[in-house]
């Protein structure tokens, strides 16, 4: 599966980034969802390299082999953004066909809102664009249509000490399902 994949490590924007990359020619940069990391890349990978493009799958800040920062406030999508920012710079590119699923999906577009100049293309799955509203946070607006079991609040109280001892060993499925 992993025939012809090359694993590398750069610093970027003050942290070791791991990605996976195959091909030559215009980039593809492959951006994963939660909490997945390159591998839910790996079928396209190859597809897209024997088509003739460059193809990046990076492990995202605090995913997979890329360097998890211990403060909260360092991942932004500033941070993220600039993260793969400096990666094309690494990589001597000016720009990249962007594809994004689910979590990557949010980070693809602010990609492209906060440096046009940058992206080609843009591609994402499994999640529509929710603009910011100046009013509250798209996590209020989650919370107010789908209550307060939906996914992403579950992980919004994880810097409370010990927060996570009560559910280890469970995976993530069921903690993401659980109901109370």
């Amino acid at each position: 599966m992993e025939e012809g994949l090359h694993h590398r490590y750069v610093h970027v924007n003050g942290i070791r980034m791991h990605f996976v990359e195959q091909g030559r020619g215009p980039l593809i940069l492959l951006l994963h969802g939660f909490p997945e990391f390159w591998y839910s890349w790996r079928y396209q990978i190859s597809f897209l390299a024997n088509a003739g493009f460059h193809v990046v799958a990076p492990d995202l800040r605090g995913f997979g082999e890329t360097e998890a920062p211990q403060r909260v406030d360092d991942y932004t999508s500033f941070h993220v953004v600039g993260d793969l920012i400096s990666l094309l710079d690494v990589l001597g590119k000016e720009e990249a066909f962007v594809v994004g699923h689910d979590f990557g999906a949010i980070f693809a577009w602010d990609f492209c809102l906060l440096r046009p100049d940058r992206v080609r293309a843009l591609v994402c799955l499994s999640v529509p664009f929710l603009p910011r509203k100046p009013s509250g946070s798209f996590l209020s607006e989650f919370r107010a249509e789908l209550g307060e079991n939906f996914y992403m609040h579950r992980f919004q109280d994880m810097g409370v000490k010990g927060s996570m001892d009560k559910h280890r060993g469970e995976d993530i499925n069921t903690f993401c399902d659980r109901k109370s």
